[in-house]
């Protein structure tokens, strides 16, 4: 309460003498959100907290750090610097970060636990180090050679990793390696996840070691059935030609397959997928007796997901649940297995909203776990012992994320007790017994703070409270920070949309500004979210604009009436519900109607000209960032999610793509894109400048060379944000020229 009073007191404070933020500020260090924390984990003993944390001198360059639960002291567990003081990184390397958004990191960006709590596996640049925790000094490199995605077996005995599409084990009881699978080469990948699972479906994974590491179920795959796009990467100083097999929307898919390997005899075993090739096999588990493995098959058309278990000694298979949907079944990590084969929870959707049940092995439903008219985002922890689960949920404020626990007898079903306190965001990391979690917690007004808790939630003590004073990166500009408006309305079909607004420095309310208007718009994604960390649309109130965020139909974290308004259509609802809050805008008092500019990047490049070619009347100017043009062009999985095939819905291509629209496109326009994107690929951006120079549309263009998708590093985000920031001043605010 003291802080809010005393943040309050300094809002009311002059902010015309406050030091406002620059954007050079916001792309150099520290980190203006103070010691941030990454991967937090609590040891299989429960007697530490490890994290990644960046340096003071670049906040990219993780290192490994604990917090020791019994003397409560924070120390640096492993410098990265000195592990591998210059990294150099595989092809491979560089492309799986870009799929899970770490490229702009260096150092150590994943880490794993051995069970008995005595042990950490750290990869960093391609090699593979085993540390003793009470020894950190002295790591052992047990594996080079562009070595990914390295696991401690579940008992401790192997560690594994993928390297040139084949799997390797070591034991660590010999140190001897010894490779699992012989034919990984070309097109053939082993233990990998494949393009599209990684992009699309979540899986950093393409193996899965059973419980008493007797056997490991892998993944191999085929790409030879994909097709070769020919791209080319412009450099600064180079153009590479790039044959990158990429299945866009209609086109086939890899050719997948799941095998058990004994990582003692070496045997291979293949497990039937079914008669069907053309499937999405979207995760593997294996059950808490290791007597069977279960797997997730999706059909290509993405309306039913199957749940097979196999019997893992005479691979005879049974379907235990088949769950269906008009438009699609979504992915979910949530499956979890009781001891002793008791059981396992699983995650629907079919009630309209996420919920968890538990049934037998033999896929006999028991009860709902969770019911009711909200939904959780994840399963957090399962503490069997206890009788109890604990899940994310923005039950009370569909803005906010808490953690919650329930009974796992299903009893409080619809009775959730909240154990976060604070509103705003808490995402939560749990002991593997339940007993302990730490919980990292901010809004718009507080930076993240961590601390370790109770299963009730109680106080244990701070692991980073980030207190924001005088000494914080963020202390100078404290006097001039705005604060962050919620509220909602209502789109044209009666659902509710939740907006977020931030008032112009020096706010008078009898004077009318223009609008930064930022949008995603598209599935898998919550734009108004109460948490901490918009510096560029704070720096953008500062410069005298209303900051507006709208999350439309189709957004995440809502019930399936909302995600699926955009099936077969995409851009529609979405268009429909920017323009409900732009039309709400233009009738707010202190709001110019004729000055409101809007930005996206990837989907929201996409919502930006679907936006200014169907409202320039209405939007004066946009800025879009790696949009995709035509659906046609990206990938399988994702675009046919929603849209189908475009032999099957070519109308609905027609009319989600931008193309059909352009001729309502008369606003100014800045396109972005980077000159070696793999995801959206750089031909959306050239078939839209032709599209364009067709039409004799007149426009401005920014490309990066050798950029991908995000444009990472810190040089080429100040430039990309210096340019969208001076696009919205010259087209909004020319005084300021």
């Amino acid at each position: 309460m003291r802080f809010i009073l005393c943040f309050l007191a300094l809002l009311a404070g002059s902010q015309a003498s406050a030091e406002k933020l620059t954007l050079d500020r916001l792309h150099s260090d520290p980190s203006l959100s103070g010691p941030g924390v990454r991967s937090l984990k609590v040891s299989p003993d429960g007697a530490r907290v490890t994290f990644l944390r960046g340096r003071d001198d670049n906040q990219f360059q993780l290192d490994l750090w604990e917090y020791n639960l019994k003397d409560k002291t924070t120390h640096r567990l492993v410098d990265s610097k000195i592990l591998v003081p210059e990294e150099n990184l595989s092809d491979a390397e560089k492309a799986r970060r870009e799929r899970e958004r770490t490229a702009s990191l260096k150092g150590i960006l994943s880490y794993s636990w051995s069970p008995d709590g005595k042990q950490l596996l750290v990869p960093i640049a391609g090699n593979l180090y085993l540390i003793d925790a009470s020894k950190p000094d002295a790591a052992r490199m047990v594996a080079s050679g562009n070595v990914l995605d390295p696991k401690i077996s579940p008992k401790g005995r192997y560690v594994s990793f993928v390297r040139d599409q084949n799997l390797f084990v070591i034991d660590l009881s010999t140190g001897k390696e010894k490779q699992l699978t012989t034919d990984g080469a070309g097109t053939i990948h082993n233990g990998e996840a494949e393009f599209v699972a990684q992009e699309e479906m979540g899986q950093t994974s393409g193996y899965y070691w059973a419980p008493d590491d007797s056997a490991i179920a892998y993944k191999r795959y085929d790409e030879a059935p994909v097709p070769v796009v020919r791209r080319f990467e412009i450099f600064a100083d180079r153009t590479d030609v790039v044959e990158q097999r990429y299945p866009a929307a209609g086109d086939p898919n890899v050719l997948v397959q799941l095998k058990i390997v004994s990582p003692t005899s070496g045997e291979i075993r293949n497990v039937e997928l079914g008669a069907n090739p053309d499937i999405y096999l979207v995760r593997a588990d294996w059950s808490s007796s290791a007597k069977a493995l279960l797997f997730q098959r999706q059909s290509r058309d993405q309306k039913t997901l199957e749940l097979v278990s196999v019997d893992a000694a005479t691979l005879a298979q049974k379907v235990l649940i088949t769950e269906t949907s008009p438009t699609w079944v979504s992915i979910f990590d949530d499956l979890r297995f009781l001891g002793n084969d008791k059981g396992f929870v699983w995650a629907s959707e079919r009630s309209g909203r996420k919920h968890l049940y538990l049934y037998d092995m033999n896929g006999k439903l028991q009860h709902a776990i969770t019911s009711g008219e909200w939904g959780i985002d994840r399963l957090l922890a399962l503490d069997e012992k206890g009788g109890r689960l604990f899940v994310q949920s923005n039950r009370d404020a569909v803005v906010d994320s808490q953690t919650y626990m329930l009974k796992l007898d299903g009893s409080s079903a619809n009775k959730p007790v909240r154990i976060t306190q604070g509103d705003g965001w808490h995402d939560s990391s749990f002991a593997r017994n339940g007993e302990v979690f730490v919980d990292t917690y901010s809004d718009p007004d507080t930076p993240p703070q961590v601390s370790i808790r109770r299963p009730d939630g109680a106080m244990i003590s701070w692991l980073e409270r980030n207190e924001l004073n005088a000494s914080h990166p963020y202390g100078k500009y404290l006097d001039a920070h705005l604060h962050t408006e919620y509220g909602t309305l209502k789109a044209k079909d009666g659902q509710t949309l939740y907006y977020s607004m931030i008032k112009p420095s020096g706010f008078d309310a009898s004077k009318k500004y223009p609008v930064y208007l930022s949008t995603y718009g598209g599935p898998h994604s919550q734009h108004v979210a109460r948490k901490w960390g918009n510096f560029f649309d704070q720096y953008m109130a500062q410069q005298g604009f209303v900051v507006w965020r709208l999350d439309n139909r189709g957004s995440s974290r809502r019930e399936r009436v909302f995600t699926d308004a955009n099936y077969h259509n995409l851009g529609k609802v979405e268009v429909e519900d920017q323009i409900t809050g732009i039309e709400w805008l233009g009738k707010q008092s202190f709001v110019d109607a004729k000055r409101v500019g809007v930005f996206g990047w990837s989907y929201g490049g996409f919502m930006t000209l679907r936006l200014l070619a169907e409202a320039s009347d209405k939007i004066a100017m946009g800025v879009s960032v790696a949009p995709v043009t035509d659906w046609s062009l990206y990938d399988t999985h994702y675009t046919e999610q929603f849209m189908g095939t475009p032999k099957e819905n070519a109308a609905g291509y027609a009319s989600a793509g931008v193309y059909s629209h352009l001729d309502g496109l008369k606003s100014p326009l800045l396109l972005v894109h980077g000159m070696a994107d793999d995801n959206v690929l750089f031909t959306n951006t050239t078939r839209m400048i032709d599209a364009l120079v067709k039409r004799n549309v007149h426009f401005e263009l920014m490309t990066y060379p050798g950029a991908k998708h995000g444009i990472s590093g810190r040089g080429p985000q100040r430039h990309v944000y210096g340019n969208i920031e001076a696009f919205f001043k010259k087209n909004l605010m020319p005084e300021t020229k």
